[in-house]
């Protein structure tokens, strides 16, 4: 792997950089004290972005997206980690690129109206009663002539309250595994709108405020057979297949923030007077710094490396579980150590570092528990070994 950044790569992390400290920065304290993102802003600053060609640039650039590698989007998405998180994604979109799947009809339909900044779509995967266990999902989808008939409840959906549609995965059928039956997936598109899909408010949550989550419920809800993603029984392929980055994406955004309460900490350990000299002499305080910027070093060069990987077609399961855990447990670290050299003023909302801490809360749980991760990382170890 080389580690020197092309003039490409340099500029775009430039000018997200830019763009996150003087289009998104001022307003992370309005969202923070009201909750919610005002749409006029948003569009005000989704025009900007697109101006900046920072919009949808994960969308390959034959769909009319920034065509951003793996790796370079990746830095770009570090970048954009560093600012509120509902601002960055709502404001600087990026397109499931699951919708590059769809038919030339569906793309025409879906993805073109996302990509020029018209729409957003919401994933919908998550239930009450299934959460990682995504094959033991109870919503469902039959078949009835021409036709598909959904019914169950999703919730946890990121952003469905402003999306126009939902890629929404149901149980289509069952087969037997050695781990006992297990649900078959197939992925629908459905509209909002459509009669029978209702999508309610979802839960108050302390991360990520103004990022709003919503319950979708189906109720006999008909659609045609168009509007089915992909191949009958193949959503949890097809899912593996298209979504698997987006766990690397939750890793280089934990770096952006991580940097943010770093470089803080770093500024005040070295300008706060206590005993007659900076509190970044005394061993309590620069040995916090030293393990800071360790594990920010580790957790950095993992997501990069299974960047790469994932651009050389040699990135295992593992390698993105290695990198999303040592990412999001490396934050909720920097972020707590941060406050620990502010002392009182670190909980204070006039700094960053309390929303950086709450932020940080989520991380290790959405994309894939730390528990659901080691669990990867693990069975691939003992698959070696005939276990």
């Amino acid at each position: 792997m080389n580690f020197e950044l092309t003039h490409e790569q340099s500029l775009i992390i430039d000018t997200t950089r830019a763009f996150v400290e003087r289009e998104l920065y001022p307003h992370e304290s309005a969202v923070e004290r009201t909750g919610q993102l005002d749409m006029d802003l948003v569009r005000h600053v989704q025009r900007k972005a697109i101006e900046a060609g920072l919009y949808a640039a994960n969308i390959p650039a034959e769909h009319g997206g920034g065509g951003l590698d793996t790796l370079t989007w990746l830095l770009y998405e570090k970048e954009l980690g560093r600012s509120n998180y509902a601002l960055h994604w709502t404001c600087v979109a990026r397109p499931s690129n699951i919708l590059c799947a769809g038919t030339p009809e569906q793309r025409e339909k879906y993805l073109a109206p996302c990509v020029a900044g018209e729409t957003w779509d919401c994933l919908a995967m998550s239930e009450p009663g299934a959460g990682s266990d995504l094959r033991g999902m109870q919503a469902s989808a039959r078949r009835d002539g021409d036709d598909w008939i959904l019914n169950g409840t999703k919730h946890f959906i990121s952003h469905a309250d402003i999306a126009d549609f939902a890629i929404c995965f149901m149980a289509t059928g069952e087969e037997e595994t050695h781990r006992g039956r297990k649900k078959l997936i197939t992925a629908f598109f459905v509209d909002k709108g459509t009669s029978g899909f209702h999508v309610r408010n979802g839960y108050r949550n302390v991360s990520h405020r103004g990022y709003t989550n919503a319950i979708l419920e189906f109720d006999d809800c008909r659609i045609p057979d168009r509007q089915r993603l992909g191949d009958v029984h193949k959503g949890f392929d097809m899912a593996n297949s298209w979504l698997g980055a987006t766990r690397l994406q939750v890793g280089a955004t934990c770096l952006g923030r991580a940097e943010r309460a770093f470089g803080h900490a770093v500024e005040y350990a070295a300008q706060r007077k206590q005993f007659g000299q900076s509190i970044g002499k005394f061993q309590g305080v620069s040995f916090k710094l030293a393990d800071m910027a360790t594990e920010m070093k580790a957790a950095e060069l993992m997501i990069l490396e299974a960047g790469w990987k994932y651009d050389n077609g040699s990135v295992t399961d593992a390698d993105m579980a290695m990198a999303k855990l040592k990412a999001t447990e490396m934050l909720a670290m920097v972020a707590d150590e941060a406050i620990q050299v502010h002392g009182g003023m670190g909980l204070m909302d006039e700094l960053p570092l309390e929303r950086i801490w709450r932020d940080a809360r989520i991380e290790r749980i959405w994309e894939g528990t730390s528990e659901i991760q080691r669990h990867i990382i693990s069975r691939n170890l003992l698959r070696k070994s005939g276990g």
